[in-house]
C-alpha cells in the first residue's frame, strides 16, 4: 500500500489514469519505469514465488481433503500406492478445472481469490469449527451447515442486487443455524462425530462405574 500510494506521488496524472483504468498495473509500472534491473528481479521474482506459494497450498489442499475424507469412505481398504495416485489424479483434475474457469473469466485475480474464499466461509468454516469444538456436532448438523450455507449465499448472489449484508456472511449465518439445528434434531444422517462419540462414551462409562460403586455398597451393607 505505501509504495501504490507512493506511485501516485511520483507521478500523479500516469498513475491515478492507471488506477481508473486497470489498478493491477501500478505496481509492475513503477518498478519497470522507476527501479534499477536488479530492484526489478527482485520483486518480479517475489511475485512469482508469492503466486506459486500460494497455488500449490490453494490446489494441495482441496485436493488432499477430498480424497482423504470422500474417496477412501468409498474405498476403505485402498492401500497406500493406490491412494496416493488417486490423489495424485484429483489435484492434476482440479487444477484444470481452476485453469479452464480462470481462462473464461472476466475477473481481476483478487476477485477471483475473494469469491473462492466466500464459498469456504459460507460452506466449509461453520462445520471445520463446530466438529472441532463442538461435541454435540453430527454428521447430519455438518451436511445441513454445508447446504444451507451454500445454498443462500448463492442465491442473494444471483437474486439480490445489492444485499444491505453481503451475501458470504448470510450464508455464514444460515451455516450456524444448520449446524445447530441439524446437531440437535432427531439424527436421520450419518454417526455422531468422534468428539460426540467420546463423549457418548465417557458418560456411559460413568454411570456404569456409578452403578457398580452403589452395588459393591449395597453388597458390603448386607
Amino acid at each position: 500500500m505505501f509504495i501504490a500510494y507512493a506511485a501516485t506521488l511520483i507521478n500523479p496524472e500516469q498513475f491515478n489514469a492507471l488506477i481508473e483504468s486497470d489498478a493491477q498495473l501500478v505496481l509492475p509500472t513503477l518498478v519497470l519505469e522507476h527501479t534499477p534491473v536488479f530492484a526489478q528481479a527482485i520483486f518480479f521474482g517475489a511475485v512469482l514465488s508469492a503466486i506459486m506459494s500460494c497455488s500449490s497450498a490453494t490446489l494441495l489442499a482441496p485436493s488432499v481433503a477430498f480424497s482423504e475424507n470422500i474417496v477412501r469412505n468409498f474405498f476403505p481398504s485402498i492401500g497406500d500406492h493406490a491412494f496416493l495416485r488417486i490423489m495424485r489424479l484429483t489435484l492434476v483434475c482440479f487444477a484444470a478445472i481452476v485453469l479452464v474457469f480462470a481462462l473464461n473469466s472476466e475477473a481481476s485475480i483478487f476477485k477471483m481469490v475473494e469469491n473462492a474464499y466466500k464459498v469456504t466461509l459460507a460452506g466449509a468454516f461453520v462445520p471445520l469449527f463446530f466438529g472441532a469444538y463442538w461435541q454435540r456436532a453430527t454428521t447430519q448438523g455438518a451436511l445441513t451447515a454445508i447446504v444451507g450455507g451454500l445454498a443462500s449465499w448463492l442465491l442473494i448472489e444471483l437474486l439480490v442486487e445489492a444485499p444491505l449484508v453481503p451475501a458470504q456472511l448470510i450464508g455464514l449465518a444460515v451455516s450456524m443455524l444448520g449446524m445447530i439445528a441439524g446437531s440437535l434434531l432427531p439424527q436421520r444422517i450419518g454417526e455422531p462425530t468422534p468428539a460426540h462419540d467420546l463423549h457418548a462414551r465417557m458418560h456411559h462409562r460413568a454411570a456404569a462405574q456409578t452403578h457398580h460403586a452403589t452395588g459393591l455398597h449395597q453388597h458390603g451393607r448386607k
